[in-house]
C-alpha cells in the first residue's frame, strides 16, 4: 500500500477511535474533542470530512449520556467546527510548535464561546459583565481539565500517527522488479 492511502486510512481510524474514546468515562472536559477536530483538519484532505466526524463524535456522545439535545449546543458544535479549520492551518506549517499553539488556541477559543453561550443563554449568572466574569471564573476548573486532556490527546494522536507511518515506511514492503 502506498504511503498516502496508508496515511489517509490511518488517520480515519485514529479519528473514530478516538471518537470512541469520548464514551470512557473521564473527568470533565478532559475529552479528545480538540485534539480529534485539529487531527482531521490537519490530516483529512476534505475539511468536511473532519467536520462530519467532529460532529458525530459529539452528537454519539451526548445521546449516549441522554444530554441531547441541550441548550447552549449550538455553540459546542460550532466552536467545534471553527477548530476544524484551524486544524487545515497545520498542514501548512505540521511542526510540533504549530500543533502545541494550535491546540492551546482552540482549547482557548473553546473556553471562550462556550462559556459566553453559557451566559448569554442560560440563567446561572446575571446578564451584567459582573455575571459575565462570574461565569468565566466558575468554568476555569473545567478548563484546566480541558488543557490538560487537548494537550495529552493532541499530542497521542500526532504522535501515534508519526509512528505509524515511520513503522510503515520501514517495514513497507517494496515489489521486485
Amino acid at each position: 500500500m502506498d504511503r498516502k492511502r496508508f496515511a489517509y486510512g490511518l488517520a480515519i481510524i485514529m479519528i473514530f477511535a478516538l471518537a470512541a474514546s469520548r464514551l470512557v468515562p473521564h473527568p470533565w472536559n478532559c475529552t479528545p474533542l480538540i485534539a480529534m477536530a485539529l487531527f482531521g483538519g490537519a490530516k483529512l484532505d476534505k475539511p468536511w470530512w473532519a467536520v462530519a466526524a467532529t460532529l458525530a463524535s459529539l452528537a454519539l456522545g451526548d445521546l449516549s449520556m441522554g444530554l441531547f439535545p441541550y441548550q447552549g449546543m449550538g455553540w459546542v458544535y460550532g466552536t467545534s467546527v471553527l477548530i476544524v479549520l484551524i486544524g487545515t492551518l497545520l498542514k501548512r506549517r505540521p511542526s510540533v510548535l504549530a500543533t502545541v499553539l494550535a491546540t492551546l488556541g482552540s482549547g482557548a477559543l473553546f473556553y471562550a464561546v462556550t462559556n459566553f453561550g453559557v451566559w448569554a443563554g442560560g440563567h446561572l449568572y446575571p446578564r451584567t459583565l459582573a455575571g459575565l466574569a462570574t461565569c468565566y471564573v466558575a468554568g476555569l476548573p473545567f478548563y484546566r481539565n480541558q488543557v490538560v486532556g487537548d494537550l495529552a490527546y493532541t499530542g497521542a494522536l500526532f504522535g501515534l500517527y508519526w509512528f505509524g507511518l515511520a513503522i510503515h515506511a520501514r517495514y513497507r514492503v517494496h515489489p521486485t522488479v
